[in-house]
C-alpha cells in the first residue's frame, strides 16, 4: 500500500465512523466547560522533533534543445554516412545537397547533439523542408507538477531523488518553480536539470521526483488516536497542565512506519492516548502516564 494511499485511509477512516455512530467532538471548549465529570485516561508525553517531509510527484524528462534542422535549397540528398541515432559535433554536415547553388549545398548542425531523424539519401529535399531533427540531451531537465496545496513547501535549490521506471536512482536539485499555476490542473510547474554526458537519460522517460522540502517541527502519533470534530475537523484530544481536555486540530504531514507525522501542537504536550473516545473538551480527568513497552 502506498503512502499516499495510507495517509488518505487515515483521514477517511474517522470520517466514516463519525458518519456512522453520529458521535461528534465538541472543538468548542467554552460550549462544553460545564462538563466536569471525572474520568479517567492514559496519557503520554509528546515532544516535537525536525523532520523534512518529502513530496512525490511523477516527473518526466524533457531534451534542452530540439530543432528541426531545414534546408536553404532544393536537391537531391547525397550520401553522408550520418544516420539515425547518431551523435554529432556544432557545424557537422547533416545533409548534402546535390545542387551547384553556392553556401546553400550544405545543411549544418547548429550544436552538438543526437538525430533523431533525418531525411536518407536519395530522397529530394525542397527548400524549407527538414533536413534533420536535432536533439540536446545534456544537460536533460525532469519536470512535474506540485499540487497547490504544497507549493509554498517548494522552494528552489530544495534536493530531489529521481527514480527512474528504468531502474537508475538521480539526485538533483531543483533549477526552477513556476509561479504560475497550469489553469486546468491548478498545480505548479518544476524543474530539476540534470547531467546527462553520454546521453543514457533519454527523451521522454519518466519516473518518480521526490522532493526533500525545509525541516519543519512535528510530532509522530498513532493513527488510532485521531478523531474528527463535529465540523469534520482532523484533531488529537490533549490534556494541559490543569488535568482538563482539549482539541487540537492537527496536519498530517507524513506516513512514518509506526505512526504519522502531524503538524500544528505545541512543541511539548500531554496527548490522551486511551480513552480519549469517552471524554469532552473542557472536562477535568484523572491521568495515568502512559508507561513505556
Amino acid at each position: 500500500m502506498s503512502k499516499n494511499v495510507r495517509i488518505s485511509l487515515y483521514i477517511l477512516i474517522p470520517i466514516i465512523i463519525w458518519m456512522i455512530s453520529g458521535q461528534f467532538v465538541a472543538e468548542d471548549v467554552q460550549d462544553e466547560i460545564k462538563q466536569k465529570t471525572i474520568s479517567a485516561v492514559v496519557v503520554s508525553d509528546s515532544k516535537a522533533a525536525f523532520i523534512t517531509p518529502t513530496i512525490t510527484l511523477n516527473a518526466s524528462a524533457i531534451s534542452e534543445k530540439r530543432v528541426a534542422v531545414m534546408a536553404k535549397t532544393s536537391g537531391e540528398v547525397m550520401p553522408n554516412n550520418i544516420t539515425q541515432g547518431q551523435w554529432v559535433s556544432k557545424d557537422q554536415v547533416l545533409c548534402r545537397l546535390g545542387v551547384v547553388e553556392l553556401n546553400r549545398t550544405e545543411v549544418k548542425a547548429p550544436f552538438s547533439g543526437y538525430i533523431e531523424k533525418i531525411v536518407k539519401p536519395g530522397n529530394l529535399l525542397n527548400r524549407g523542408e527538414i533536413c534533420a531533427v536535432l536533439i540536446e540531451l545534456d544537460p536533460i531537465t525532469f519536470i512535474a507538477e506540485v499540487p497547490e496545496a504544497d507549493i509554498q513547501k517548494v522552494t528552489q535549490g530544495q534536493t530531489v531523488l529521481i527514480e527512474l521506471v528504468t531502474g537508475e536512482t538521480i539526485t538533483s536539485t531543483l533549477t526552477f518553480v513556476s509561479k504560475s499555476a497550469v489553469p486546468s490542473t491548478r498545480s505548479f510547474r518544476v524543474e530539476a536539470e540534470i547531467e546527462n554526458l553520454n546521453g543514457l537519460i533519454r527523451d521522454g522517460v519518466t519516473g518518480t521526483m521526490h522532493i526533500t522540502t525545509n525541516k519543519i517541527l512535528a510530532h509522530k502519533i498513532s493513527p488510532s488516536i485521531l478523531l474528527l470534530s463535529d465540523k469534520g475537523i482532523l484533531g488529537i484530544r490533549t490534556m494541559n497542565g490543569n488535568n482538563v481536555v482539549q482539541f487540537l486540530p492537527v496536519q498530517i504531514i507524513e506516513d512514518a512506519e509506526d505512526g504519522v507525522w502531524v503538524s500544528g501542537l505545541p512543541n511539548l504536550i500531554k496527548i490522551i492516548v486511551l480513552g480519549q473516545g469517552f471524554v469532552e473538551n473542557g472536562q477535568t480527568v484523572q491521568a495515568t502516564e502512559q508507561t513505556a513497552t
